[in-house]
């Protein structure tokens, strides 16, 4: 068939719209650090030293933008010069920065963590430079690192969406944001994250992540599960969306009812990262429009608010054994395009964040306060510490 195909020169099928361009998170490159040059063993000379590859925390970065640049996916830093007569120590290496989007984090070729660069400007050598000629090895300039290196994209944002797939995430993104993601009435519109930001009149500007919907065995990495979770990670407050008339994938998967796709939402974060549900998160019962949405929102309410007691109710297999406590519980209709309800959302939003950061400032300056206690107590002890004759 493949000889058939060439043969007839019959067109290659295209990928999807949606699979050749979309959100890119993860970028793989080849690194190669310079070699240092040689020494000058008549004289004494040590060659100079490789250049080295490093990368550099843009703003307004993507890692499509590096894909284009490196399209070999290839990066190769200068060479030291050799030490010569009339230059006894090598000119080094050119180094080579490659700019790179906020929120990156670098892996080697086992997984192992190289390092991270969250703000604008900062630094990070991916790959060092081999030393130049000198007499500890011979003069001979040595090679410098070369391998594959991993860039994983985290949003950095200041609220995340969570929720199963159409639970109204990407239409409370398009009502308090700038953003304007796919709606739709059916599961997984949301096919990448999203960012939009919510503008207030006094200029105050909070960034929002939509997230692709979760489903079931995300923690194991089920779906896009891990691809999606961990832009978690760099977010300071979660809110999670409900369906008030609960969530089903499919007719081959079960029915979960509101209570229990809160329970189920639960339990994947903290298979995946039982450290986020430390994070301050907050509740949207969303489709309050919806048929007998009232009433089952009344016969849930009390329940959302005692979920460690209604816990040991629920069937084992969807149990957390670690529950998520909300700052607020909400319950919203965001199909109905009421901008009374966005700017409620868009204000408890603000309320929760200004709180949280308060409480960070509050903790820093207990840390700063009792560091100063202990310099002052080692400076003490030390005055009044006896001397030994």
């Amino acid at each position: 068939m493949v000889f058939l195909t060439r043969f007839l020169q019959l067109p290659k099928k295209i990928p999807r719209k949606f699979l050749r361009a979309g959100f890119l998170d993860t970028l793989h490159l080849r690194v190669r650090a310079g070699t240092g040059g040689m020494g000058f063993p008549k004289y004494g000379g040590v060659g100079g030293r490789g250049g080295d590859v490093v990368v550099v925390a843009t703003e307004e970065l993507s890692l499509h933008h590096i894909a284009e640049k490196y399209r070999d996916r290839k990066i190769i830093a200068g060479h030291g010069n050799n030490s010569e007569a009339r230059g006894i120590i090598g000119k080094p290496g050119q180094n080579v920065e490659i700019p790179v989007p906020l929120g990156v984090t670098i892996y080697d070729s086992n997984k192992i963590v190289i390092g991270e660069v969250d703000k604008p400007n900062s630094k990070l050598v991916v790959a060092r430079g081999g030393v130049g000629g000198c007499p500890e090895t011979g003069f001979s300039g040595q090679k410098g690192q070369n391998h594959v290196i991993t860039l994983d994209l985290k949003l950095i944002a200041d609220v995340a969406l969570v929720g199963f797939p159409n639970a109204g995430k990407s239409t409370l993104l398009a009502s308090v944001s700038n953003a304007r993601p796919k709606i739709a009435d059916y599961p997984f519109t949301t096919i990448r994250p999203n960012l939009g930001i919510i503008n207030y009149p006094d200029l105050r500007k909070i960034s929002v992540a939509d997230l692709p919907g979760l489903i079931e065995g995300a923690h194991v990495n089920i779906g896009m599960g891990h691809k999606f979770l961990k832009h978690l990670d760099r977010t300071k407050l979660l809110v999670f969306i409900v369906d008030v008339q609960g969530f089903r994938l499919s007719p081959r998967h079960s029915y979960r009812d509101c209570m229990e796709t809160v329970f189920l939402l639960n339990k994947e974060i903290e298979l995946y990262n039982a450290d986020l549900l430390d994070r301050h998160a907050i509740l949207l019962v969303n489709k309050m429009d919806t048929q007998d949405a009232d009433k089952k929102f009344k016969e849930i309410e009390a329940m959302l608010r005692d979920l460690n007691t209604v816990a040991r109710e629920i069937p084992e297999e969807i149990r957390p054994d670690r529950i998520i406590e909300f700052d607020e519980i909400l319950s919203t209709s965001l199909t109905t395009n009421r901008k009374e309800q966005s700017a409620i959302i868009k204000e408890r939003i603000r309320f929760h964040l200004d709180r949280i950061a308060k409480i960070e400032v509050q903790r820093n300056e207990e840390i700063r306060a009792e560091l100063e206690l202990y310099e002052k107590l080692k400076s003490e002890s030390r005055t009044h510490a006896p001397t030994m004759v």
